[in-house]
């Protein structure tokens, strides 16, 4: 993948499909698995957050000089996000599916507005604003991981 918008795009489809499938789990009431799952999930969204939040964000902070714009905003999503995780995994610990359903409906309708903003503007941005370093930034995108 040669572009961040690539990379950081098909890590969502990696989660959004991690997701579903502890959605599907939890509405089977194979607590089990979803419980695995759900924690596999939050897993992938935690790695993927630190990932922008450790390199992406204050790498393309230090090159614009913008820190006020969209990456502020996505710090505060990620925040609400990370709060409807703990719910969803108490309530799925606890077996309760409505509750985590609820909650998976809500996190859903979030991450899908999340997404769009960063796959349709964010990371376009970080794209030409790294033009001929874009390469140096996916290697420490990569790296990242690696440390995580």
């Amino acid at each position: 993948m040669n572009t961040i918008t690539q990379t950081m795009t098909y890590e969502h489809n990696v989660c959004d499909n991690l997701f579903a499938q502890a959605e599907l789990l939890v509405s089977q009431a194979k607590w089990e698995q979803a419980i695995a799952n759900v924690e596999s999930f939050i897993q992938a969204m935690e790695q993927h957050f630190s990932r922008e939040e450790n390199v992406l964000f204050p790498t393309f902070e230090a090159r614009t000089g913008n820190s006020m714009g969209p990456t502020q905003i996505m710090r505060m999503e990620h925040t609400q996000m990370r709060q409807l995780f703990a719910e969803m995994q108490q309530s799925v610990v606890q077996h309760n599916s409505d509750d985590y359903l609820g909650q998976a409906e809500t996190l859903l309708m979030l991450m899908r507005q999340h997404n769009a903003k960063e796959e349709q503007i964010l990371y376009p941005m970080t794209d030409s604003a790294f033009g001929a370093e874009r390469s140096t930034v996916l290697q420490h995108l990569k790296d990242h991981i690696h440390q995580a």
